[in-house]
């Protein structure tokens, strides 16, 4: 426990400043992100990050990464989709190149994994970008993290009905519609003191989908790792395990957030 404190004391030092900044500080940070996100999935599959499979599967998660005003200047007027595209079609033809040491499996595996992670981090940074970004950021951190505690909180002291028990053994009902309550709760809270563009009444509504998007995430990402047989995504994070695990809820509610407020960068 006292790991876990430590560590989340340190990052959260280093990660409100450059939320508060926003701009190319946050670029550069969901690009960081990103790229530890993608070697993740590497590691968790026991694949090694010096490897063609790997430059290539960390450029497709960049491309979504990135802002989109990246590809404005870029020649031949050669799109952000079409960038993609490329690097997808490369990644398979490695498939015949490599002779089959990267396999069709794998090439799935990492075009989807660039694509969740990739997009997930990218409105990260374009919800911080808004007008309203910080805001409406700091919203979806009180959504993503009030689940979170009243999950955990609620789940332990009154869970008795397993939720999903062969992906997460721990996870209950209980714990699930807690979650949900306490998001409501501190959601109401939140748009009562912070003036946002978007009707109050609209974002607590919000904040109960969000709520349980963020849940499926969560569950989504205990999925994989139990595939793969492991603990944790990743070890950065001393006593969290890694980014994977610190954002796996995020990274299911940031584009759901950009796409129902229409927010595109």
């Amino acid at each position: 426990m006292k790991q876990r404190v430590i560590t989340a004391v340190i990052a959260l030092i280093l990660f409100i400043p450059i939320v508060l900044a926003g701009g190319l500080w946050m670029d550069w940070l969901t690009v960081a992100f990103a790229a530890v996100g993608i070697a993740e999935i590497f590691l968790m599959k026991k694949q090694i990050l010096v490897s063609v499979d790997f430059v290539l599967a960390l450029l497709a998660t960049l491309t979504w990464t990135v802002p989109d005003a990246a590809f404005n200047n870029v020649p031949w007027h050669w799109t952000k989709f079409g960038t993609y595209f490329a690097l997808i079609m490369l990644m398979l033809t490695w498939t015949v190149l490599s002779k089959n040491k990267t396999t069709f499996d794998d090439v799935g595996v990492y075009t989807l994994a660039s694509l969740y992670i990739g997009t997930g981090f990218h409105y990260m940074a374009a919800i911080r970008s808004d007008s309203n970004g910080l805001a409406l950021l700091c919203y979806v951190f009180v959504v993503v993290w009030s689940t979170d505690i009243g999950a955990y909180m609620i789940g332990r002291k009154l869970g008795r009905h397993k939720l999903w028990p062969v992906i997460s053994p721990n996870k209950t009902w209980e714990g699930s519609i807690g979650a949900v309550i306490c998001a409501l709760i501190f959601t109401a809270i939140y748009v009562a003191l912070v003036p946002m563009k978007q009707p109050q009444v609209m974002m607590i509504v919000l904040a109960f989908f969000l709520s349980i998007v963020g849940q499926m995430g969560d569950l989504v990402e205990s999925a994989y790792k139990r595939f793969y047989g492991v603990k944790d995504s990743g070890k950065i994070l001393p006593g969290h395990g890694g980014i994977l695990d610190r954002f796996d809820s995020m990274l299911f509610v940031l584009p759901i957030m950009a796409f129902v407020l229409g927010i595109v960068h």
